[in-house]
């Protein structure tokens, strides 16, 4: 009988140990399956987000230029580098001097530094720095596109503190987000 017991126990086991790849592989099969629907079910999809047409490969950044008093002298060229930089780094666009599929050109607008959040001594308790960008924006493959826009941003920064103590750590946070608002409503159509 311990025999008979003994064989049964181990075609048992035989039988579970030839099961279970078995099991996992149906598991990765199904998931990945499931994953692959799920991906083609949402039509064509960018992990960067965009939603350029393909026939447009090129675009072009003109020099934005310092339309209003104050800001750091060199804030029109940081600005531009970061822009044709954020396309450079999330599309397959090739940034070109003129006459690109897309073009930006506009002037920064506005660099100021606002009291907000008063105390009980009427002095204001937080600073803000904020920069206005206006942006013309030509799509040259779909002028439905086109736009004219202000993008604005801003970072506050204690009422103790001075705006040459933060002017270097504010303004590429404010720009870095403009960029990707501009970004984003021109490539992402958002």
């Amino acid at each position: 009988m311990n025999s008979t017991k003994s064989k049964f126990q181990l075609s048992v086991i035989n039988y579970q140990l030839s099961v279970q790849p078995l099991r996992e592989w149906a598991y990765l099969l199904i998931t990945v399956t499931c994953l692959l629907l799920t991906a083609t079910s949402c039509g064509i999809y960018s992990f960067t987000g965009t939603t350029l047409s393909p026939d447009i490969k090129t675009v072009t950044v003109n020099n934005f230029t310092l339309a209003t008093a104050g800001g750091p002298a060199n804030l029109p060229l940081t600005f531009n580098e970061k822009l044709k930089e954020y396309y450079q780094r999330y599309t397959n666009l090739k940034v070109i001097p003129n006459n690109g599929d897309m073009l930006l050109e506009g002037n920064i607008t506005g660099y100021d530094l606002l009291a907000i959040a008063p105390t009980a001594s009427d002095q204001a308790g937080v600073n803000r720095l904020q920069i206005t960008i206006l942006v013309r924006f030509y799509n040259n493959k779909d002028e439905t596109k086109n736009f004219e826009q202000s993008f604005s941003f801003y970072q506050d920064f204690p009422q103790s503190q001075t705006l040459s103590q933060n002017e270097a750590r504010l303004v590429p946070k404010i720009l870095d987000q403009i960029v990707l608002d501009i970004f984003n409503k021109t490539a992402a159509d958002w």
